[in-house]
């Protein structure tokens, strides 16, 4: 099954760090973050996972909960979580899911239907398209995706930013441009019309281009 922007997140029921975890329950009417590793014990994602741990208070304050999801068992997640906080200064307070029967890198389309139904045996290589971040809506929708090779560590000063973005552009009638950061100006969809747009913008706004309106971000 392939996953785009604004399909609905496949639910799950899965063992976590955490106990049970049902999905969509558990993200309730705010948003999430699904972050995924192709297995426990490795470098990159001992990292990434720590640097995530440390910003939980900054998506905290967006309403947004984080999970993240590695084909291996729970217990390996636990003892993996001591080698996180001991090398990476933070504990991991936010679920860690075990899939050690692939079925939920399957639904979300990060392993291939026929890669079996066990995590034993796989090497992080066989598991190298487990290396997406899923941004997902109080709807239970896919917002975004990014999705990284094991060797590049990612970057969650980035993803804290799209996730800014998408939740202003989810109830702004506007969009960011390149490089945009929380505070910076921001561009009125071409789909409000200049008539609509002096309602919500008296002011009025720059005009670069017939087709681009620059304006403050809205609060």
């Amino acid at each position: 099954m392939s996953l785009r922007i604004n399909d609905v997140a496949p639910d799950f029921t899965a063992e976590s760090t955490r106990g049970t975890i049902n999905f969509h329950e558990w993200i309730g009417d705010g948003w999430a973050i699904l972050c995924s590793h192709p297995k426990d014990f490795t470098p990159v994602c001992t990292t990434e996972l720590g640097y995530m741990a440390g910003l939980q208070g900054e998506f905290e304050k967006r309403n947004c909960k984080i999970l993240g999801i590695s084909v291996d068992g729970v217990s390996d997640h636990d003892r993996w979580s001591r080698d996180i906080e001991a090398s990476q200064g933070h504990a991991v307070n936010y679920p860690l899911i075990g899939d050690p029967q692939l079925k939920i890198v399957k639904r979300y389309d990060m392993l291939p239907a026929d890669a079996g139904d066990t995590s034993e045996g796989r090497t992080p290589a066989d598991n190298a398209t487990a290396r997406s971040v899923f941004v997902i809506g109080p709807d239970k929708r896919i917002k975004a995706t990014i999705t990284y090779p094991m060797s590049t560590g990612r970057n969650f000063d980035e993803i804290l930013r799209l996730l800014d973005s998408c939740q202003l552009t989810a109830t702004k009638k506007v969009a960011t441009p390149v490089n945009w950061k929380q505070g910076e100006d921001v561009i009125i969809l071409p789909a409000v019309s200049d008539e609509d747009a002096k309602a919500t913008y008296p002011d009025g706004w720059q005009q670069p281009l017939p087709y681009m309106r620059v304006v403050p971000q809205p609060k």
